[in-house]
C-alpha cells in the first residue's frame, strides 16, 4: 500500500517538473531567500502544489513574514503532513504535500496572527490558481 495518493517514479518527477522544483519538492531542497515568484505575492486565489496541484493554501491566509519566503497561517485542512525533521543541527516541522509527499518547507509557531502559526513555503513548490481561473 502507497503512502501517498500520487507516487510516480524519479523519472517521471523529472520529467514533470523544472530541475530546481525538483530539487526541492522531491530533494527537500530550499530555494534562496527573497528569489521565490510568491513571496510578495497577494493576489485572491488558492495555492496549489507544483507537483500534483492539490490546493493548499487560500489566499487570505498569506502574509509577509518579512523572512524571505510565502508564509501562511494555515493550510487547508487535510492537505499537508507534518514531519520531524532534525537535520541541520535542527529540530524543526518539516511540511508535504499530503497528495504526493512533495516537500513544502516547515512550519513554525511565531506567527503574528491569532493561529500562532508561520507556514514558510518554498515558491518552487507550489504554483497559484486565480480565483477567476
Amino acid at each position: 500500500m502507497s503512502k501517498y495518493k500520487i507516487e510516480k517514479t524519479e523519472n517521471e518527477w523529472k520529467e514533470q517538473l523544472t530541475e530546481e522544483q525538483y530539487k526541492v519538492l522531491r530533494h527537500k531542497g530550499t530555494e534562496r531567500p527573497h528569489t521565490g515568484t510568491y513571496n510578495l505575492h497577494f493576489e485572491n486565489g488558492t495555492y496549489v502544489c507544483a507537483g500534483c496541484h492539490q490546493p493548499l493554501f487560500k489566499s487570505d491566509s498569506k502574509f509577509d513574514a518579512h523572512c524571505g519566503w510565502p508564509s501562511f497561517d494555515e493550510a487547508i485542512k487535510g492537505t499537508v503532513d507534518f514531519i520531524l525533521d532534525k537535520s541541520h543541527g535542527m529540530i524543526r516541522t518539516e511540511i508535504v504535500c499530503s497528495n504526493c509527499g512533495g516537500h513544502l518547507g516547515h512550519v513554525f509557531n511565531d506567527g503574528p496572527t491569532e493561529t500562532g502559526t508561520r507556514y514558510c513555503v518554498n515558491s518552487l513548490s507550489i504554483d497559484f490558481k486565480n480565483d477567476e481561473d
